[in-house]
């Protein structure tokens, strides 16, 4: 893994930030955990990349309030460009 950032989703909608984080710290520090309120989904940054694959490994499926979590690297977010195509407008 490149990245010490992960992606959270499929999340309980009552799921905390904090929360979020207690659930990573059993694998290694969290520098930042943040749910995206209302969205279902959250991200949460590890100390190492090798800590965050293991919180990865570990917690891809699980078990959290109800809902069964997907867990996978953060992906960058893309740019938010205009897709209208005004054929050169």
């Amino acid at each position: 893994m490149n990245t010490n950032k992960l992606y959270a989703g499929n999340l309980n909608y009552s799921v905390t930030s904090d929360e979020l984080g207690q659930v990573f710290e059993e694998y290694g520090t969290v520098k930042s955990s943040n749910v995206i309120e209302g969205k279902g989904f959250g991200f949460v940054e590890m100390s190492t990349n090798e800590e965050a694959q293991t919180a990865m490994d570990e917690l891809n499926e699980a078990e959290l309030r109800g809902r069964t979590m997907r867990i996978s690297e953060a992906k960058p977010r893309q740019s938010r460009t205009s897709s209208y195509n005004r054929n050169n407008y």
